[in-house]
Protein backbone atom coordinates (compact mmCIF):
# COMPACT_ATOMS: atom_id res chain seq x y z
CA UNK A 1 0.00 0.00 0.00
CA UNK A 2 2.82 2.19 1.02
CA UNK A 3 4.26 2.06 -2.31
CA UNK A 4 1.02 2.96 -3.80
CA UNK A 5 0.92 6.11 -1.25
CA UNK A 6 4.18 7.63 -1.32
CA UNK A 7 4.83 8.62 -5.02
CA UNK A 8 1.38 10.93 -4.32
CA UNK A 9 2.63 12.40 -1.18
CA UNK A 10 5.85 13.44 -3.31
CA UNK A 11 3.70 14.88 -5.76
CA UNK A 12 1.79 17.08 -3.28
CA UNK A 13 4.47 17.91 -1.59
CA UNK A 14 7.01 18.34 -4.76
CA UNK A 15 3.63 20.43 -6.67
CA UNK A 16 3.53 23.00 -3.18
CA UNK A 17 7.07 23.71 -3.31
CA UNK A 18 6.85 24.21 -6.95
CA UNK A 19 3.66 26.16 -6.67
CA UNK A 20 5.31 28.52 -4.24
CA UNK A 21 8.50 28.95 -5.68
CA UNK A 22 7.20 29.44 -9.05
CA UNK A 23 4.59 32.42 -7.59
CA UNK A 24 7.37 34.01 -5.65
CA UNK A 25 9.41 34.43 -8.60
CA UNK A 26 10.35 37.71 -8.91
CA UNK A 27 8.39 39.55 -11.56
CA UNK A 28 11.48 41.52 -12.84
CA UNK A 29 13.68 39.01 -13.80
CA UNK A 30 13.79 36.93 -16.93
CA UNK A 31 11.68 33.57 -17.22
CA UNK A 32 14.26 31.59 -18.92
CA UNK A 33 17.23 32.98 -16.77
CA UNK A 34 15.36 31.59 -13.78
CA UNK A 35 14.18 28.48 -15.78
CA UNK A 36 17.82 27.92 -17.09
CA UNK A 37 19.38 28.20 -12.78
CA UNK A 38 16.39 25.74 -12.08
CA UNK A 39 17.62 23.26 -14.92
CA UNK A 40 21.10 23.78 -13.86
CA UNK A 41 20.26 22.62 -9.85
CA UNK A 42 17.80 19.82 -11.49
CA UNK A 43 20.64 18.85 -13.53
CA UNK A 44 23.34 18.49 -10.80
CA UNK A 45 20.97 16.66 -8.72
CA UNK A 46 19.58 14.32 -10.67
CA UNK A 47 23.13 13.91 -12.57
CA UNK A 48 24.51 12.89 -8.16
CA UNK A 49 21.71 11.03 -8.19
CA UNK A 50 22.41 8.79 -11.06
CA UNK A 51 25.90 8.27 -10.32
CA UNK A 52 25.22 7.44 -6.84
CA UNK A 53 22.48 4.65 -7.67
CA UNK A 54 24.22 3.44 -11.01
CA UNK A 55 27.72 1.45 -10.74
CA UNK A 56 30.30 3.45 -13.16
CA UNK A 57 30.26 0.54 -15.43
CA UNK A 58 26.84 0.54 -16.06
CA UNK A 59 26.52 4.41 -16.52
CA UNK A 60 26.15 4.31 -20.90
CA UNK A 61 24.56 1.32 -20.81
CA UNK A 62 21.61 3.13 -18.94
CA UNK A 63 22.01 5.81 -20.74
CA UNK A 64 21.86 4.10 -24.23
CA UNK A 65 18.40 2.88 -22.98
CA UNK A 66 16.96 6.48 -22.96
CA UNK A 67 14.58 7.32 -26.12
CA UNK A 68 12.26 10.14 -27.61
CA UNK A 69 10.42 10.89 -24.01
CA UNK A 70 13.06 12.06 -22.26
CA UNK A 71 13.57 14.79 -25.26
CA UNK A 72 9.70 15.47 -25.25
CA UNK A 73 9.26 15.26 -21.80
CA UNK A 74 11.99 17.79 -21.34
CA UNK A 75 10.50 20.27 -23.70
CA UNK A 76 7.15 19.65 -21.98
CA UNK A 77 8.57 20.85 -18.41
CA UNK A 78 10.27 24.21 -20.34
CA UNK A 79 6.64 24.74 -21.48
CA UNK A 80 4.96 23.51 -17.88
CA UNK A 81 7.01 26.02 -15.92
CA UNK A 82 6.85 29.01 -18.62
CA UNK A 83 3.37 28.67 -18.50
CA UNK A 84 2.79 28.84 -14.57
CA UNK A 85 5.00 31.72 -14.56
CA UNK A 86 3.42 33.91 -16.68
CA UNK A 87 0.07 32.57 -14.93
CA UNK A 88 1.17 33.96 -12.17
CA UNK A 89 2.04 37.19 -14.01
CA UNK A 90 -0.89 37.33 -15.44
CA UNK A 91 -2.38 37.67 -11.84
CA UNK A 92 -3.90 34.20 -11.53
CA UNK A 93 -4.20 33.14 -7.88
CA UNK A 94 -1.57 30.21 -6.24
CA UNK A 95 -5.05 28.80 -5.14
CA UNK A 96 -6.98 28.46 -7.87
CA UNK A 97 -4.20 28.21 -11.15
CA UNK A 98 -2.95 24.74 -10.79
CA UNK A 99 -5.99 23.97 -9.24
CA UNK A 100 -8.04 25.04 -12.74
CA UNK A 101 -4.48 23.44 -14.95
CA UNK A 102 -5.41 20.07 -13.33
CA UNK A 103 -9.03 19.89 -13.79
CA UNK A 104 -7.87 20.73 -17.17
CA UNK A 105 -5.27 18.10 -17.28
CA UNK A 106 -7.70 15.84 -15.56
CA UNK A 107 -10.59 15.95 -18.48
CA UNK A 108 -7.97 16.22 -21.05
CA UNK A 109 -5.99 13.10 -20.21
CA UNK A 110 -9.46 10.74 -19.76
CA UNK A 111 -9.87 11.38 -23.58
CA UNK A 112 -5.84 10.30 -23.74
CA UNK A 113 -6.52 7.29 -22.16
CA UNK A 114 -9.45 6.27 -24.22
CA UNK A 115 -7.39 7.31 -27.30
CA UNK A 116 -3.55 6.30 -27.11
CA UNK A 117 -3.96 3.32 -25.05
CA UNK A 118 -7.46 2.18 -25.15
CA UNK A 119 -8.87 2.86 -22.20
CA UNK A 120 -13.13 2.72 -21.31
CA UNK A 121 -14.74 5.91 -20.23
CA UNK A 122 -17.31 5.14 -17.42
CA UNK A 123 -20.59 6.72 -16.08
CA UNK A 124 -18.40 7.88 -13.57
CA UNK A 125 -15.85 9.51 -15.25
CA UNK A 126 -18.66 11.11 -17.54
CA UNK A 127 -20.42 12.57 -14.33
CA UNK A 128 -16.81 13.82 -12.87
CA UNK A 129 -15.84 15.43 -16.05
CA UNK A 130 -19.67 17.50 -15.71
CA UNK A 131 -18.75 17.85 -11.90
CA UNK A 132 -15.59 19.19 -12.97
CA UNK A 133 -16.53 21.69 -15.71
CA UNK A 134 -19.38 22.92 -13.00
CA UNK A 135 -16.64 23.30 -10.76
CA UNK A 136 -14.13 25.83 -13.02
CA UNK A 137 -17.10 28.05 -13.94
CA UNK A 138 -17.66 28.81 -10.82
CA UNK A 139 -14.03 29.29 -9.61
CA UNK A 140 -13.76 31.44 -12.52
CA UNK A 141 -16.95 33.09 -11.86
CA UNK A 142 -15.16 35.23 -9.28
Amino acid sequence: MWEMIWPILLVILSNTVYNICTKSTPGNVNAFGTLMITYAVATILTALIFVFLVKPENVLTELSRVNWTSVVLGMAIVGLELAYIFAYRAGWKVSSASLVANIGLAIVLIFVGVILYGENISLKQVMGILVCCVGLFLINMG
